[in-house]
């Protein structure tokens, strides 16, 4: 009864485990586990043959490695020289220290603590109860974070008696409630990069004057009513310092080509006087040049189109701000 009620506990704790959520290796951890051992027993037991061992044993991790197990087994097919069956039971306390990680699969350990046993003698009827120091080692396989299975040895030294005993064991467990395998740390998208449309800057605007300047025949003289034109356009010159300009000179077809071009040439360095002159152009922003009559913009035939042939041209240009 007491083997069915020890492996009901152990079942039940199995059960009971499996049903939480929070189950990981390490710290602050609790393993139920439940085992079979194989006893060799000392030969000064006068044992006919050696016991099989099935108990169960909880465990609580210290830390991520240390381990502090209690475990509770009872003694079974063992026989006396006489053929009685044995009976008896271990309680034990061990410390293990896990070797490899928390959360790897394989953890192999070294264990050391003390029990104590309660056994029936060879050809008594009492139970003869001794303490034992234990030394052991083996490992755990976890297939899942949680569900595991072990296997290892131990040496039980028996401290009243003097003698040593060996225990093979195997069993199964389930691990749960640590905390040495944290969630992952939360992965932080960076921030979508708006990139912003270039700004294309509007053109700027072209502004331009220009200067058309009439003369009398065969002279090249500025006319008065011809000096608010020009104002104009110096005073444009003067806004846009950047600005330069050509003052160009024609005539109508009337003499002779040379006599012409002298004519164009001084008609047009006559508007570029008064630009510089009276109105302030820099000289350097103001240059001339006459083509005589070879650049006519009406018919020479008549009289109306030669007064219009005869006239300086100028035009300046700038980029509004």
């Amino acid at each position: 009864m007491k083997l069915k009620n020890t492996l009901g506990a152990v079942i039940g704790s199995l059960i009971a485990a499996s049903s939480l959520n929070v189950l990981a290796q390490g710290q602050g951890a609790v393993e139920v586990e439940g085992f079979a051992k194989k006893e060799f027993f000392d030969s000064a037991r006068d044992f006919k043959n050696n016991g099989n061992l099935f108990g169960g044993s909880v465990g609580y991790y210290l830390t991520d490695d240390v381990e502090l197990r209690l475990s509770y087994d009872e003694v079974h097919n063992a026989r006396a020289e006489d053929g009685r069956n044995i009976k008896g039971s271990n309680t034990a306390l061990d410390a293990l220290y896990h070797f490899n990680n928390a959360g790897d699969a394989l953890r192999p350990y070294v264990s050391a603590g003390f029990s104590d046993q309660s056994i029936g003698q060879n050809g008594r009827g009492e139970r003869n109860g001794s303490t034992f120091a234990n030394l052991g080692g083996g490992a755990k396989y976890y297939f899942t974070e949680n569900f595991y299975a072990r296997a290892g040895v131990e040496a039980q030294y028996n401290i009243d008696q003097g003698d040593t005993e060996w225990a093979p064991s195997v069993g199964i467990g389930l691990n749960f409630g640590g905390s040495s395998a944290p969630a992952p740390a939360p992965v932080v998208e960076p921030a979508p990069v708006v990139e912003e449309a270039p700004v294309t800057p509007e053109p700027a605007e072209t502004v331009r004057v220009e200067l058309d300047v009439k003369f009398d025949f065969d002279k090249s003289k500025v006319k008065e009513e011809s000096y608010g034109d020009i104002k104009n356009l110096a005073d444009f010159m003067n806004q846009y310092p950047q600005t330069s300009t050509t003052v160009e000179g024609h005539t109508d077809s009337v003499g002779t080509d040379a006599y012409n071009q002298k004519l164009s040439e001084r008609r047009a360095n006559a508007v570029r006087e008064v630009l510089v002159n009276q109105y302030g152009v820099g000289a350097e922003r103001v240059g001339s040049v006459g083509y005589g009559e070879s650049r006519p913009v009406a018919d020479n035939a008549t009289e109306a189109g030669r007064a219009v042939n005869r006239r300086v041209e100028a035009e300046v240009e700038a980029q509004a701000k």
